[in-house]
């Protein structure tokens, strides 16, 4: 029998095929899982709609992340045409283009506003509005990066971001253990998504994580979809706010055996 038989799965953040949340959804389907979708805005449907197909969800609905109406109204939806789910996977994240540029003390106001409030606040108010919907022993899932433990060339205030997220995915499993709900984060490796392109170096970053981590190679969206139906299986019953690295192993060297002597 499949792992995620009978549960059902609400998506934030598939863009296309290259995306994290894709390499989860399918991933979850292929576990037995029941898939809803929730794109950001109209320019992603054309895209999210016909993948929607390949995973057989019904359920495919716009939702502005930053707008906690249109977020009750989502959920609102999701009862009426799937009733109550066991799974919510938040990979979502944006910064502004000229906020990853430059230093981090150049940040603007506006721009750590905004990228704290989508990469990282989108996910708390996620799990408030969910709450009235949820069946027993639910999973939250979300999406995080080594840039929110070491400073990373070019990732700026988005490691700032992706540090407050996981921190809230701490304060959440507090809050929730009580309800037997779990919350729970993914620390991926680089992996070349839409949202990737917006990092300066990104190319350069992504061949030298293959050369420095253990394993060797770069991980793939599929990697971290499989990492996701353990964690928000009951084969992680007793696992809640942890960060779970999918880096082949990245994050646990030191100085890399490619440095060289001068």
């Amino acid at each position: 029998m499949s792992i995620l038989n009978e549960k059902k799965a609400l998506i934030f953040g598939v863009a296309n095929k290259r995306s994290i949340a894709w390499g989860i959804a399918k991933a979850m389907h292929r576990e037995g899982a029941t898939i809803a979708l929730s794109y950001a805005n109209q320019s992603l449907e054309k895209r999210v709609k016909p993948l929607s197909k390949e995973v057989e969800a019904s359920f495919v609905e716009e939702c502005d992340l930053t707008d906690d109406k249109a977020i009750e109204n989502l959920f609102n939806k999701v009862q009426s045409n799937l009733g109550k789910i066991d799974i919510l996977v938040h990979s979502v994240a944006f910064a502004d283009r000229d906020d990853l540029n430059g230093p981090y003390h150049s940040t603007s106001r506006s721009g750590f506003q905004l990228a704290m409030d989508v990469s990282c606040f989108s996910f708390t108010s996620l799990v408030h509005h969910s709450l009235p919907h949820l069946n027993d022993d639910s999973s939250f899932l979300a999406m995080t990066y080594y840039g929110a433990e070491k400073a990373v060339p070019s990732y700026n205030v988005m490691g700032v971001a992706k540090a407050a997220l996981e921190a809230s995915v701490r304060y959440l499993a507090v809050d929730l253990g009580p309800k037997s709900h779990r919350v729970n984060a993914i620390s991926a490796g680089p992996i070349r998504t839409l949202a990737a392109a917006g990092v300066s170096g990104f190319k350069s970053m992504h061949n030298k994580f293959a050369k420095t981590a253990p394993l060797k190679r770069n991980v793939t969206n599929d990697d971290v979809g499989n990492a996701a139906v353990y964690l928000c299986s009951n084969l992680a019953s007793g696992v809640t706010g942890e960060i779970h690295y999918v880096d082949s192993g990245f994050n646990i060297v030191g100085i890399s055996k490619t440095i060289k002597e001068d």
